[in-house]
């Protein structure tokens, strides 16, 4: 890619950096949609939604970062992505995300019969972030 436009891409948490490559493109899901991430392309400023995170590497293949909101900024060349949680696929512990998944079920169970709307929704979120970590640890 040495003679191809390339951009940064850096994934931040509260804990630190836990990605950084170049690439000819990213794929980010927004919360208003898929957006594709291409050298030299107009500052953008948007909020992610809980989902995954893809890098072109050099072969064509993909590397995926499972993300749990946050937001993403690009310019300059160099796409910042800042999110609260965020994971390698190769660093999701697929036991721990499929115990997380069953927490959530009876979160959302117990809510729904305590007529709980706050603890349902923060249930649903904890499921689906359990669900994204899962999908992308069994790819």
């Amino acid at each position: 890619m040495a003679d191809k436009p390339e951009l940064t891409v850096n994934v931040v948490t509260p804990d630190g950096s836990i990605y950084e490559e170049t690439t000819d493109m990213a794929i980010c899901k927004t919360t208003q949609g898929e957006l594709g991430i291409l050298p030299n392309r107009l500052p953008l400023l948007a909020s992610l939604a809980i989902d995954e995170i893809r890098v072109r590497q050099d072969n064509g293949e993909f590397d995926e970062v499972a993300v749990s909101g946050g937001f993403l900024e690009f310019s300059d060349n160099t796409l910042s992505i800042v999110a609260s949680a965020a994971e390698r696929k190769e660093d999701i512990d697929s036991k721990r995300a499929e115990r997380a998944r069953e927490r959530a079920q009876e979160r959302i169970e117990k809510a729904k019969k305590a007529h709980n709307p706050d603890e349902l929704r923060r249930a649903e979120v904890s499921l689906r972030r359990a669900l994204n970590r899962l999908s992308i640890s069994n790819r």
